[in-house]
This record gives structure tokens, C-alpha cells and sequence, in this order.
């Protein structure tokens, strides 16, 4: 499953994003709206030009006090409001950290926050969408890692450029969607950062590892000009391998590459090739080395 959400707004359709949290013994995070008196998951409208992946964390932090990290996509909720129709994000998600809701503070928006057992959740929520989002979404219990593949951000023009193709640098589009990434991997836990040596690669990671507080490995098996198909699937099946056997708070990986080395990776994965656009990533979650969902996302 390849999953795009959209991070737009047609005039007639509300965007918002959401996340079923599971949570310590079996739990499931549920919030009370007392303006409908409704149980449902934490959610909300998108921010003007804000990404959905990024919404999803930040409208759970906001309605729940709970930091997130998101595990795979679920299918989108669409169904008709006042303003036309409203059309949810999912995805599952795991607390980072601290998890007791005790002390939250009621509001006029959400008045309690409850972690709610699975096996009272569906009678506990107030509709028969958010029941069907919680089955699809028990499938994916089980924890997951997430492996971010990155294609570098706008450069300058090949045909442009005189010196060194290594030292290639990001145009100031490309800057912009560096920028833009912090959301969209923070909102994976990205703690391990493995680049091509190549300029264009390294700065699109460094604003994210700036903001994150974690550095950058240089791994020239991706970069464009030491690449190999053998090598690169073995650096790969590698790092992934080092990814599961890290403690869950190691967070994401990521590796950021280059169009004619993406290819290679995604067959490693047993995946057919996701051409990914300049600044575009592809998020693969894996269990026990098994690829459960893929989903991909352009910063802009």
C-alpha cells in the first residue's frame, strides 16, 4: 500500500488529520468532544500550507498533551459536514515518552482524554467510521520501524555546474523543502541519519538534524558516483538490519540518495520502484524485516 495524502484544501472539502495511539496494556487514546458529546480519536483541521503527517502529531499533542510517533497510514475517513465534506488522515502512532493523560487540562474543546482497553474501545466510540478505523488499525498493533527513503532536494542543473559534481549545492527551493522536511520526519522519530556524500544530499538532511540534535553519516556506498547495485542493497539490508536490532527509541532511519540509486534500494525491499520527485520521501514500515505499508510524501 502507497499512501499520498494530500496537504491541500478544494473549497468544498475540509482536511483535517488524525492518529489511533495505542498505548501501554492494550489501550487506545479516545478524547470526549462535550461540544457534540461524542468519544472519538485525537484529530484536527490542517494549518494553512501545514503537511497532513505534520497536523496528525501536533493535534495530538494539542488534544491530548501525548507526543507521537506515527506508524503506518490508515484509509482516510470522508463524510459530509456543514462545510461540504470533511476528509480525515489517519494513521496509528505510539506515545514518545511520557503517556499519563492524568493531568491534562480540560477544555471547551476536549474535556477528557482517556486511554480506553481494546477490547471496550469500539463501544466506547460514538461512531460507526471511527469503529471501522479502529479494526483496520488493530491489524498494525504491533509495533513497527519505520525506514525513510530521501531523494535530495532541488539542486542546481547538472549542465550548470563546472566543478566537482559531489559539491553540487541545493538551489533556494531546495533549502525551502530542507525546511520543510523538520515536520514530516519528526513526525517519525528520525534519529539516524545516513547521507550520500554529496553536497545536495547532506543539506537536505541538515536542517532536520539541526532541529533534532543528531548528526549525519556520510556513506558514499549511496552517493551517485560510488554506487553499485550489490552495494548499495547490501548497505541497505545492513542498516536495516542495525535498525531492528536498536531499542525502540532509536527512532526512524533515513537515507537520503539519489535518483539513480533509489531504484536499487526499493528492490532490496522486494518493492517496485517508487520514483520519488526531487525532496520527496517514501516512508517504509517494516515488521521483522517484512515491508507492512510504504507511503510517500513531497514537502513542497
Amino acid at each position: 500500500m502507497v499512501s499520498t495524502p494530500r496537504s491541500g484544501r478544494s473549497p468544498r472539502e475540509v482536511t483535517a488529520a488524525g492518529v489511533v495511539v495505542f498505548g501501554p496494556g492494550k489501550t487506545v487514546l479516545l478524547v470526549h468532544r462535550p461540544k457534540y458529546d461524542d468519544w472519538s480519536f485525537p484529530k484536527g483541521k490542517l494549518d494553512r500550507g501545514e503537511h497532513a503527517v505534520a497536523a496528525a502529531v501536533r493535534e495530538t499533542m494539542e488534544e491530548t498533551g501525548v507526543a507521537v510517533s506515527l506508524g503506518p497510514p490508515l484509509s482516510d475517513q470522508c463524510y459530509a459536514v456543514n462545510a461540504g465534506t470533511k476528509r480525515v488522515h489517519y494513521w496509528t502512532g505510539r506515545p514518545l515518552g511520557r503517556h499519563d493523560v492524568t493531568a491534562y487540562a480540560a477544555n471547551d474543546e476536549i474535556d477528557e482524554v482517556r486511554w480506553v482497553p481494546l477490547d471496550k474501545a469500539a463501544g466506547k466510540l460514538t461512531y460507526d467510521r471511527d469503529r471501522e478505523t479502529l479494526a483496520e488499525a488493530l491489524a498494525f498493533r504491533k509495533r513497527t520501524r519505520p525506514l525513510i527513503l530521501q531523494r535530495h532536494a532541488l539542486a542546481r542543473a547538472r549542465g550548470q555546474w563546472r566543478k566537482d559534481d559531489r559539491l553540487r549545492p541545493l538551489l533556494v527551493p531546495g533549502h525551502r523543502q530542507a525546511q520543510r522536511l523538520i515536520p514530516l520526519l519528526a513526525a517519525y522519530n528520525a534519529r539516524r541519519l545516513v547521507s550520500s556524500g554529496s553536497l545536495r544530499c547532506v543539506q537536505t538532511l541538515e536542517a532536520y538534524a539541526a532541529a533534532a540534535e543528531t548528526a549525519i553519516e556520510v556513506d558514499e556506498t549511496f552517493s551517485e558516483e560510488d554506487a553499485t547495485p550489490k552495494g548499495a542493497r547490501r548497505a541497505l539490508l545492513s542498516l536495516v538490519s542495525e535498525l531492528f536490532e536498536a531499542p525502540r527509541s532509536a527512532g526512524a532511519l533515513v537515507i537520503c540518495t539519489h535518483r539513480p540509486v533509489l531504484p536499487w534500494l526499493f528492490e532490496a525491499l522486494a518493492l517496485d520502484d517508487i520514483e520519488l520527485e526531487k525532496g520527496e520521501l517514501a516512508v517504509v514500515h517494516l515488521r521483522r524485516g517484512k515491508v507492512l505499508a510504504v507511503e510517500r510524501h513531497q514537502p513542497g
